[in-house]
């Protein structure tokens, strides 16, 4: 087990464990750190904990400086300018890209470039300009649909900031039979996210919905009750209560996991 932190990175859209190489950092506080040779400025989102070294992405290098912050700030400048340009050029070599963002790491050793496409993209001369432009060493990354939502952020359905972009590191398998599951309607402008995908909230609460359904009968299921035989009309899965058209006595509500179906 080594002494970690949580750090976040903004070019990279996930939660990393850095070793603290012995330092005592505190939560939110800034820092420069070392992943795969290549050097971030980010911030700490973890007290220290033991991580299994297995687990450990890098290391933290210094607790950042106010210089560091100045360069950081120019990182930033110049990841807008490069991103205009990588706009351009896609533009120039008629590419079918959506250049989502440019960055560059701390040491300027890198230029990460995300992408959107739903093709293979021949991208070697747009490359190649950017590189005699800021002389570093240049990567494209192709992202998908919810990728790039994550990135782009916006609002949902629901009026909250996207979640991918708020607090989501990696993308949940979703099912339609998750919305199944919650007698949400299948209708896409109701059940699909603005990446057009799936809502990844659908998963959240789909254990707790499936475990109601092990004791709720159907829409429309034929069912046995004290009152007499009748189809169910009605199922309210959270509150385990359903409604059955009974011939003759009309429309009764029935309470699951007690016996009666």
């Amino acid at each position: 087990m080594i002494k970690a932190v949580g750090i976040t990175i903004s070019e990279l859209d996930k939660t990393y464990y850095v070793s603290t190489n012995e330092l005592e950092i505190n939560k939110n506080v800034t820092v420069i750190v070392e992943i795969e040779n290549d050097l971030f400025f980010c911030k700490v989102v973890t007290d220290i904990e033991e991580i299994e070294e297995s687990k450990i992405s890098g290391k933290v290098l210094r607790i950042s400086t106010k210089r560091d912050y100045q360069n950081y700030q120019k990182d930033i400048e110049d990841g807008v300018n490069a991103l205009k340009d990588a706009k351009n050029l896609a533009e120039k070599y008629d590419l079918k890209m959506k250049v989502v963002d440019a960055s560059f790491t701390f040491d300027r050793n890198q230029l990460l470039i995300h992408f959107y496409s739903e093709e293979r993209i021949d991208f070697r001369a747009l490359a190649k300009d950017l590189a005699s432009i800021y002389k570093t060493r240049i990567e494209l990354r192709q992202i998908g649909v919810r990728d790039k939502a994550k990135k782009v952020g916006g609002y949902g359905c629901c009026g909250e900031k996207l979640c991918c972009a708020r607090f989501l590191n990696d993308f949940d398998s979703v099912s339609i039979s998750m919305a199944k599951n919650q007698n949400i309607s299948l209708n896409p402008n109701k059940i699909n996210g603005v990446c057009g995908r799936l809502l990844c909230c659908l998963k959240y609460e789909n254990e707790n919905y499936k475990e109601c359904r092990k004791c709720t009968p159907n829409l429309g299921q034929i069912v046995k009750t004290s009152q007499g035989e009748g189809r169910v009309i009605d199922v309210d899965l959270l509150n385990k209560k359903y409604k059955v058209d009974i011939p003759n006595v009309g429309i009764v509500e029935e309470s699951s996991c007690n016996g009666s179906n």
